[in-house]
Formats: C-alpha cells, sequence, structure tokens
C-alpha cells in the first residue's frame, strides 16, 4: 500500500469529531488492506506505536532531532523550523508546511510504500552505539525527503510518537470485527487482545488464521497479559451480598502492582499495570523471586510496596517514584527497599486463567517461600460479614489502603483486561458517606486569571465508558493543585493539547483547551449529583442530566502507571450514586 494513501485516510481519521465515523473509516481501511503483515504496521502506526510498550523499543527522537531531519529534506535551516515549531506547536504541520515550501534540491525520490515507512522507523529503533543520533536523523530524513507534504505530516508525528488522531486499541479492535466480521465479534478479539496486547499482532493472527487462530491465543511467558480490575463497594455488607457470600478478602498494598514473568531461558521480567517493561527500576525483586519462587516456568502478580529500612513499616506508593530513575538504581534500591506480596499466579507450566481463584491462590501458596523480603498477600477467608469487618478494621489500622475482595465461586477465574465482580475494592477512602475516590480522564483545560493568567490552572475531567470506549465528563477540578502541579500538569498535557473535540470524548461544556484521553488523576469529592452539564450517566438516571461531582479536588496523586481505559468507568459512578441514594433515604 502506498503511504500516500495511508496518509488520506489518516487525515479522514483526523479530520472526524465523531467516533462512530472514525470506527467506519477505519473499517474501509482494513478492507482494502490484503497483505497481513502490512495490516500490523498500519495498526502499530495508527496508536502512533513501532511495537508494543512490553517490548520496551524507543526511537530515540527527541522535538530537536526531528526538526533537524525536516530542516535537511527541506533545505532550510534548523532555526528556521524551530522557528515555525514554535508558531504551530506541532511537528506534523511543521513538516507539512516545510515540505510545501521545499527548496529545489537534486534528489531522486521514490514513492513511499507503508512497509518502507515502518521498516525504516523500525531500524530507527535498534541503532545504538557512537554515532547513533546521526544515523537515526539521516533515516528520517531519508523518509522526509521522498514523502509529499501530507505524508510528512504524519512520518513527523511518527517520530514524534504522538500521531494526534484520538485512536485508541479499543477502536481498531472494533474496526478489524467490522472488517472481517461484525461488530458483535469485538468481544472474541478484546479477549485474545487482553492475552496478547500487541494490536500488531491480533490484527495480523486475524488475517492469516481468521477467527479460529483469534480463539486459540493464550497467555504466554514473556508477554504480559492486561490485568484484571476490580469494582467497587463501600461496606463489607456490600461485598457479601455481591459474592453470595462465597470470598476470599486480601489487604490492599499500597504499591506498584507488577506481573513478574519467569522465562524458560532462566530470565525473569517485570511488567507495570500498564504493560511496560520495568525489569531494571527492582533488581532486589529479580533477586528475591530467583531465591524464593520455585517455579521454573511462570507468571505471577503481585505489589511492590515500599519499606522502611530502618523499621520495616510500609511507605507511600508516591516513595517508588524514585525507581523511575534509570542511573544508580542498586544504590536507590537499597535507600527504598521493597516487599513482594504475591497476590495471583496465571501460569506456571500451563496456563491457569481458567483456575477458580482458590485453585490458584493454592498454587501460588506451594510455590512462594514466604520470609520478609517475598510473602503471599495477607488473606482471610470469612465466614461472616463481622470477620469481614475485623479484617478490614486490622488492614485501616495497619496504614494500608482497604481490602481486595474476591469471589471463591465457581466462576472466579481470572478475566484479562475485565471489570467485574469476581474483584471488589474495599478501600478506607469509601466508608465516608460522602466522599470517594476516583481515577478520572482529563478531556479538557481552562486557563487561570491573575497571575495563572494564560496558564491551564483548572480541568475538565472524564470517566470512561468502555461499553461505547468514550470519555464522558464528570467535572471540573481547579483545586488541590499546588503552584508545581500547575507547572507539571501543563508539562504532561502538553502532547495532547488539541483544538476540536477528539472523537472518544463526549462532553457538552467546551474548555478552553481539549486534552486527548491520557493522563489520569485521582480526584475526591463531597458527592455525587445530579448535573445537566455533565455526560457521565446522561439521561440514565433521570431525563436530560447526567452525573456531577460535588466540591472536586485534586488528592496530589498522577495515577500515571493507569491508561486511561482503565480509570473509573461510567457504570461505577451509577453504583457509587446508587449507593450514596439509598445511604440518604435511610
Amino acid at each position: 500500500m502506498k503511504f500516500e494513501d495511508l496518509a488520506k485516510y489518516l487525515l479522514r481519521v483526523e479530520k472526524t469529531t465523531g467516533r462512530i465515523e472514525m470506527v467506519n473509516i477505519l473499517t474501509e481501511l482494513y478492507r482494502t488492506v490484503k497483505d497481513p503483515e502490512e495490516a500490523a504496521y498500519i495498526s502499530y502506526i495508527l496508536l502512533g506505536e513501532i511495537e508494543p510498550p512490553y517490548k520496551g523499543g524507543e526511537l530515540g527522537l527527541s522535538e530537536k532531532l526531528i526538526t533537524r531531519a525536516i530542516a535537511k529534506a527541506a533545505g532550510y535551516d534548523t532555526k528556521t523550523v524551530e522557528k515555525k515549531l514554535n508558531e504551530l506547536g506541532d511537528v506534523g504541520l511543521v513538516a507539512e508546511e516545510m515540505m510545501k515550501r521545499k527548496r529545489q534540491m537534486v534528489f531522486l525520490t521514490q514513492e513511499l510504500t507503508v512497509k518502507r515507512v515502518y521498516q525504516t522507523f523500525k531500524k530507527i529503533s535498534k541503532v545504538q552505539g557512537e554515532g547513533a543520533i546521526e544515523t537515526r536523523v539521516k533515516l528520517l530524513t531519508s523518509l522526509l525527503v521522498d514523502a509529499t507534504p501530507l505524508e510528512a505530516r504524519y512520518i513527523a508525528r511518527l517520530a514524534d510518537g504522538n500521531m494526534r488522531l484520538g485512536v485508541a486499541d479499543m477502536t481498531i479492535l472494533e474496526a478489524l470485527a467490522n472488517a472481517k466480521g461484525s461488530r458483535e465479534m469485538k468481544p472474541r478479539l478484546e479477549r485474545a487482545y487482553n492475552r496478547l496486547p500487541d494490536i500488531g499482532e491480533i490484527t495480523k493472527i486475524l488475517l492469516t488464521e481468521g477467527w479460529e487462530g483469534i480463539d486459540k491465543v493464550d497467555v504466554t511467558p514473556g508477554i504480559p497479559v492486561r490485568p484484571m480490575l476490580a469494582e467497587r463497594v463501600r461496606s463489607p455488607e456490600e461485598a457479601w451480598e455481591k459474592t453470595r457470600g462465597r470470598l476470599a478478602a486480601e489487604f490492599k498494598y499500597d504499591g506498584e502492582r507488577m506481573q513478574i514473568h519467569i522465562l524458560p531461558n532462566g530470565n525473569i521480567e517485570i511488567f507495570s499495570r500498564r504493560l511496560e517493561r520495568i525489569t531494571h527500576q527492582f533488581p532486589d525483586v529479580l533477586e528475591v523471586v530467583r531465591k524464593y519462587v520455585d517455579l521454573e516456568v511462570g507468571i505471577l502478580e503481585g505489589e511492590a510496596v515500599a519499606v522502611d529500612p530502618e523499621t520495616g513499616e510500609f511507605r507511600p506508593f508516591q516513595e517508588l517514584m524514585r525507581r523511575k530513575r534509570k542511573h544508580d538504581i542498586h544504590q536507590v534500591a537499597k535507600e527504598i527497599p521493597v516487599s513482594l506480596r504475591i497476590f495471583d499466579i496465571i501460569y506456571d507450566g500451563e496456563s491457569l486463567m481458567n483456575k477458580t481463584f482458590p485453585e490458584r491462590r493454592k498454587r501460588l501458596e506451594e510455590v512462594v517461600k514466604t520470609n520478609e523480603n517475598i510473602a503471599p498477600s495477607d488473606i482471610t477467608y470469612p465466614k461472616t460479614v463481622k470477620e469481614l469487618w475485623d479484617f478490614f478494621h486490622l488492614s485501616v489500622e495497619q496504614g494500608l489502603e482497604g481490602l481486595m475482595i474476591k469471589s471463591t465461586g465457581p466462576d472466579s477465574i481470572y478475566q484479562a483486561g475485565a471489570r467485574g465482580w469476581l474483584w471488589i475494592k474495599l478501600k478506607r477512602d469509601y466508608r465516608s458517606e460522602l466522599t470517594d475516590t476516583l481515577d478520572l480522564v482529563v478531556v479538557g483545560g481552562l486557563y487561570g486569571r491573575g497571575r495563572k493568567a494564560g496558564v491551564l490552572s483548572s480541568f475538565l475531567m472524564a470517566v470512561y465508558d468502555h461499553e461505547n470506549d468514550v470519555f464522558k465528563t464528570i467535572c471540573k477540578v481547579g483545586t488541590g493543585f499546588k503552584d508545581e502541579d500547575i507547572v507539571e500538569m501543563n508539562k504532561l498535557l502538553k502532547p495532547y493539547l488539541r483544538e476540536k473535540k477528539p472523537a472518544r470524548v463526549d462532553a457538552k461544556m467546551e474548555p478552553d483547551k481539549w486534552v486527548e484521553p491520557a493522563i489520569v488523576l485521582e480526584i475526591t469529592a463531597a458527592e455525587i449529583t445530579l448535573s445537566p452539564l455533565h455526560t457521565c450517566a446522561y439521561n440514565k438516571i433521570e431525563e436530560g442530566v447526567g452525573l456531577a461531582l460535588r466540591f472536586p479536588r485534586f488528592t496530589g496523586r498522577y495515577r500515571l502507571d493507569k491508561r486511561p481505559e482503565d480509570a473509573t468507568t461510567e457504570k461505577e459512578v451509577i453504583e457509587i450514586y446508587k449507593r450514596q441514594r439509598r445511604v440518604g433515604v435511610e
């Protein structure tokens, strides 16, 4: 496929403001592509990726290097391109503009194909060692020299890792389902993608092996599965009711959720809840797992909790942020040691995902040798609601977040990527009748006044509607942000600022700047109320109104460990609202 033809589809996607139209355009695109490998390349490009996050590949192309490549390809000096970037704020539009004004140079250009563009970027991601920077710039320049202005727009954006299309993995899965079957077949693709979160590989399997191949996809050591998610309740009584008394309760730790893969070659890999490779950040975890986990091949899930080296007490999640550094990690590991609490096992030479929770827990306890550095999560199997209350109080007394309550029934399988009542969160935050902590997605920004004039200082927040793959607004929040938070927020949001509403955002309010859903923040509120201004649960409680947060406030916690699709859902908010109303009546 000519890259120019793909670029025309990308432009149509970029221009649309409706998610359904976006899916229809992508469906049309996939129906035109016959080569499975080419279709896989297109799936990566739509997400602005060259490979999935778990492979850890990086292009190593900064904005400065991209402008250098544009300048070389167009025949201008770098300062001219940088000036244009300051004016337009988008390397894609800069590349397009500069290639329109391209100076005549003696170049023999050749037509770009999707395969050439993708494989050139693949080469860029593999360049290492001395002269790597110049080689990367040279490879990118080689594409831009042969590019039309429209092609240049998307080549530059791909180099920047930000396609500005608003396309997400679920959008692609729906388009693939439409193109090769029907929308009703999307759950089969989701099931496969939850076990193999590689959008290109899923695309290739569908086009080469069909739906039979998709249904065979299962968990593989070395490839992280999308983590199972939980619903929430406000009391042990509710949890008891949801599980019909067939439950286990575990301490909920305030740490880094991690998936630990023990590979056949003896290596160990660690992945975050966002499926990013974080192995290098936790050399101490690698050592502990090698010593105290009796598995030749396996996949474990656990929580690495920061520990005070002097007292042995658990420390807050924020202290683990220093583990993100790439240098002196062994020194940081000594300063901020962690204790590993293993709460699930999903592979031990064969997939355990269809085993019940009690079966998985039994296997977990067989393979983990308990000591101060590693242990199975603290667990109890309460026979009464009072026993569940007692365990909840014990958790709070120990300074933990609350409980994870898990069904022990015959249907208590591991549901990768799914949120349901098999796992339930009971956090101490939820015990207040008027206060809930929600993980919300930034979809808009509003400028401040006075000394904050010209700076985004309050933000339009949204919940995720999984059924329709859209983000629905629930509040505008401007309190709880310190001056340094405002600086950090403007820095975080810069790559995602948009002039028009993103296709996957459902909103009535009009912010000063739209924001592509990407950044998740933890928000508290006094209560949930009816509102005609917000689209969360619009027309689902009462005609003509949705749900909104009253007195929302930023807690200071950035949930950068969460994808926007892992944020609080519309369904959860409706449940909380209904429970809040029942409490009020009682």
